[in-house]
């Protein structure tokens, strides 16, 4: 029986099918050669149309790699599961033409589903999909259970209509299970682009043979800052002083205003930038150039905006913060006249802006242990995955709770998928 799973990631997303408890995942072409994961992104093209003039999208790698050839023309769209928990994102508009959410996710999906079909062939109606413990900006379960509606909503214009959702962590541990021989109580410590994710689980051979295997779940628990956050905040201290944030204008009677800080808060995620990308925002930043105090800053926000950087800045941010995994300073470069930033970094410095985040996540791990009255001692192995798991701070957190000797990982982009379709195997 063939089981099909799909980690839908707000940066990367992956797709396997399980036959005989061998994993297939799904491996997707670009520029450059072949991927295991499908980037969470729509890319739209001005002059791509269907026979009825509806604008035809490009998803994941190939999505970029024709945003890159069209050089900043057109739309790019990424994190949209961020948004799933977000009652007031209904819709934006790309080429004067309203988009629901659920539609711009169903485009999504369509595309990594067809694409994942080329290699695996077909995938039918019934899946097994991950879904965070808490989606960023859900506030309770109705809020949790309006993300799912949407999810679901999507799926099904896609031809998967028999959905089935399982906790993000939940499924890594069946990634990190198959590696034992023998029993294990694990953290699991899931990080993802928009939620960091965590659930304590019995593992191992035993667990199969319960009569529900899902009671060897002990806890889960999750909070909505993962790696997107981390680079926001680099961007935040490095790249928007230089766009003008803090520079000051001179308004109407004379009155000497801070340039409006909402523009730099959609600055801190790449993904915004498209949506501040309006003629009334731009006219609103014209007038602000022309009588800043700071001129050229405010010109080269505006030449962000216009040529549709935001992605190739995140990209510099995340060299950056890769850099500072290994060593105690890099040099962050980006430059695309007349916008040119250079700055030295010290991991010291990225600890400082990053602290919010990485203490949350840390008060997110005790929560969970406390809920269940596990001490930490009788952990025998923390299981780290995604990519922020290789962000010194983070991995601290778990050193100084577990010891070092504890800390396993592996699977950083491939593990839910995985997961999902052994997981599915027992549905």
């Amino acid at each position: 029986m063939r089981c099909v799973g799909l980690d839908f990631g707000t940066t990367n997303s992956a797709i396997g099918v399980s036959e005989g408890g061998a994993v297939r995942l799904a491996r997707f072409a670009h520029a450059t050669g072949w991927s295991d994961t499908f980037r969470s992104i729509l890319y739209f093209h001005p002059d791509a149309r269907d026979a009825h003039g509806r604008y035809v999208p490009t998803g994941g790698p190939r999505a970029i790699d024709r945003y890159l050839e069209a050089e900043g023309k057109g739309r790019l769209i990424q994190s949209l599961k961020s948004y799933l928990a977000d009652r007031g994102f209904q819709a934006t508009s790309i080429f004067g033409r309203t988009h629901s959410l659920v539609d711009l996710l169903a485009l999504l999906l369509a595309d990594l589903r067809a694409r994942a079909e080329e290699e695996l062939g077909p995938l039918g109606a019934r899946i097994v999909v991950g879904r965070p413990v808490h989606f960023a900006h859900a506030d309770g379960s109705d809020d949790e259970a309006f993300a799912l509606e949407r999810l679901r909503a999507a799926l099904g214009k896609v031809g998967f209509t028999d959905v089935v959702f399982e906790h993000e962590p939940v499924a890594a541990a069946y990634f990190y299970e198959k590696q034992l021989a023998q029993d294990e109580l694990v953290l699991i410590a899931d990080f993802g682009g928009g939620t960091s994710d965590f659930t304590l689980i019995d593992v191992g051979p035993s667990r199969a043979k319960r009569d529900d295997p899902r009671s060897a779940i002990l806890g889960t628990d999750g909070v909505g800052v993962a790696g997107d956050a981390l680079d926001a905040k680099v961007l935040h201290y490095v790249v928007a002083p230089r766009l003008g944030l803090g520079s000051t204008y001179r308004a109407m009677f004379g009155r000497e205003l801070e340039v409006p800080v909402w523009i730099y808060a959609k600055l801190r995620r790449w993904h915004h930038l498209s949506f501040l990308k309006t003629k009334k925002n731009t006219d609103l930043l014209e007038e602000i150039a022309s009588q800043s105090n700071e001129p050229e800053k405010i010109r080269s926000l505006i030449h962000v905006l216009d040529h549709d950087l935001g992605y190739h800045l995140y990209r510099a941010v995340e060299r950056a913060k890769i850099a500072l995994s290994s060593k105690e300073e890099t040099r962050f470069v980006f430059s695309d006249p007349p916008l040119d930033v250079q700055a030295a970094i010290t991991r010291a410095e990225l600890e400082g802006w990053i602290a919010e985040e990485t203490t949350a996540m840390a008060e997110c791990v005790d929560r969970l242990l406390a809920s269940t009255g596990i001490p930490a001692s009788s952990v025998d192995q923390v299981f780290m995955t995604g990519g922020t798991s290789f962000v010194p701070a983070v991995r601290r957190i778990f050193d100084e709770r577990f010891g070092a000797e504890k800390i396993r990982a592996g699977g950083e982009m491939i593990s839910v998928a995985t997961g999902l379709a052994l997981r599915a195997q027992e549905l």
